[in-house]
C-alpha cells in the first residue's frame, strides 16, 4: 500500500497532543491503512505502540465495554514513556467514548477510526466534544492510483478512473465484473447498515428512491424543492424538510458533499441552492444501465474530488444567470474553473467560451476537458484533464 503522507501529514502536528485524533471518512476509503502507517512511524522510533482493531474477535470479544477498554490499555502505560493507542473501528465498543475521554488525561496519545453506523461525523462531535481534532480521509485520487497501480503491476487509465473511480481495494480485484460486485455491495453497507439503521429509517422505499436519485444526479445543482418535487412525481410524497434531513444522513457518512453556489449580486454564498457531489463517482456508474456511463458529470465530480485534494475551497460561482463550474480559493488567489466533457465541436466550443466573455480578468479562468489538444486563449487557459490530474495546484 502506498504512504498517504498528504493525510498523515497535517496530523503529525498532533502526535504529542492529548487531543484524541480521530480519523475519519467513508466506508473503505483507507482509513486503517493510514492509522497503521502512523502506528508504524512510532515503532521505527522505538517507542511504545498499542495497536487494536475492533474487527478482530480476538479484542471484540474480550474488550466489550468502556470500563474493559480503559483497563487494558492503562495495563499497558508504561511508567516513564508515553504510550502511542490506534484504536480501530472504536465504535464497537459499548459507550467507547467514556474510555477515550479518560485516556486522553492519561500519558498515552490516542489515534481513533470510525466510520459505520455508530461513528458518524455527529456522534463523535457530541460524544468527543472539544477533545478532539479530526482528519477526513477520501478514496485515492488520480496520482494515488497510478502509484498504487504501480505498485501491483497494473494499470488503471483516466477512462477507468471516470467510471470506477477510486476506492483503494478495486484495484486489487481481478476483474470489472468483480469491480462492480465489490462496490455495489459497498454502497448497499452504507446505505442499509449505516445510514437506515443508524437514523432508524422507516420510510425505506423512498430513502432509497431518493439516495438513487442523488447520487445518480452529481454535479447538478440541487434544491431541497426540487428534489420533493420529483419524489411527489414518482407517488412518493414527502416534505422538503424530510429531504432536507435524508441528505443531511447522506452527508454525515461522507456519501455526498454540497458545494454552495457564490453569487457575485451580493458578494455571498447563497444558502438555499448547491451542487451535489458524491463521495466517489463509482456512486454514479453503480446506478446507471446497460453500461452507459455518465462521463461528462463524473468528470466534473473528479475536477472537484481533485480540487479539494489540492487543498482548494470550492463554490459554484454564479453571475447574471450565468454558471461557472468553479470558484476555487487557496492561499488567497481566487480562480474560476470551467469543466466540459470535450470543446472539439464548435457549438461546445462556443459555448464553454462564452460563459467567461462576461467576466473580467481579476480571476484565472481554466477550462478542463478531456480533449488532448490545447484549445487555451489569451484570457482562458486549456488543460486537459490527462495533465490535469498530475498537478499539484492549478499553477503547477
Amino acid at each position: 500500500m502506498i504512504a498517504r503522507n498528504h493525510y498523515i501529514d497535517p496530523i503529525r502536528p498532533f502526535f504529542e497532543s492529548d487531543l484524541i485524533k480521530v480519523i475519519t471518512g467513508i466506508r473503505r476509503c483507507g482509513k486503517s491503512v493510514i492509522l497503521s502507517q502512523i502506528a508504524g512511524e512510532f515503532q521505527a522510533q522505538g517507542k511504545p505502540v498499542l495497536s487494536v482493531n475492533f474487527e478482530k474477535l480476538e479484542y471484540s470479544s474480550e474488550i466489550t465495554d468502556a470500563q474493559k477498554l480503559e483497563a487494558y490499555v492503562r495495563e499497558r502505560i508504561p511508567q516513564t514513556e508515553k504510550l502511542y493507542v490506534f484504536l480501530d473501528e472504536v465504535q464497537l465498543v459499548k459507550d467507547w467514548h467514556i474510555a477515550c475521554r479518560s485516556l486522553r488525561l492519561e500519558n498515552v496519545s490516542l489515534f481513533i477510526t470510525g466510520s459505520n453506523s455508530k461513528l458518524l461525523s455527529r456522534e463523535f462531535t457530541k460524544e468527543l466534544s472539544g477533545r478532539y481534532v479530526a482528519f477526513c480521509v477520501r478514496p485515492f485520487v488520480f496520482r494515488e492510483i497510478q502509484e498504487y497501480v504501480e505498485q501491483l503491476g497494473k494499470t488503471y487509465s483516466v477512462s477507468e478512473y471516470l467510471v470506477y473511480g477510486g476506492f483503494p481495494k478495486i484495484f486489487e480485484l481481478p476483474d470489472k465484473d468483480a469491480v462492480m460486485l465489490y462496490l455495489n455491495d459497498l454502497n448497499q453497507t452504507i446505505v442499509v447498515n449505516d445510514i437506515m439503521s443508524r437514523y432508524r429509517i422507516r420510510k425505506e422505499e423512498l430513502f432509497r428512491r431518493l439516495v438513487n436519485y442523488v447520487l445518480v444526479s452529481n454535479a447538478r445543482v440541487f434544491s431541497a424543492n426540487s428534489v420533493q418535487h420529483y419524489l411527489s412525481s414518482e407517488k412518493l410524497p414527502c416534505s422538503v424538510n424530510t429531504v432536507m434531513k435524508y441528505l443531511s444522513f447522506l452527508e454525515e457518512a461522507y456519501v455526498i458533499r454540497k458545494v454552495p453556489q457564490y453569487s457575485t449580486r451580493a458578494r455571498r454564498e447563497l444558502a438555499f441552492f448547491a451542487k451535489i457531489y458524491d463521495e466517489d463517482v463509482a456512486f454514479n456508474s453503480i446506478r446507471q444501465k446497460n453500461g452507459r456511463f455518465d462521463l461528462t458529470h463524473n468528470l466534473e465530480n473528479i475536477v472537484y474530488n481533485e480540487l479539494v485534494y489540492m487543498g482548494y475551497e470550492v463554490a459554484v460561482f454564479t453571475k447574471d444567470n450565468q454558471e461557472i463550474d468553479f470558484l476555487a480559493r487557496k492561499n488567497g488567489k481566487e480562480y474560476l474553473v470551467q469543466v466540459a466533457y470535450s470543446v472539439a465541436e464548435e457549438k461546445a466550443y462556443d459555448r464553454e467560451f462564452a460563459l467567461f466573455n462576461a467576466l473580467d480578468q481579476s480571476r484565472k479562468k481554466i477550462l478542463i476537458t478531456n480533449d488532448d489538444i490545447d484549445f487555451s486563449t489569451s484570457t482562458v487557459e486549456h488543460i486537459p484533464l490527462r495533465r490535469f490530474l498530475e498537478m499539484d495546484d492549478l499553477d503547477g
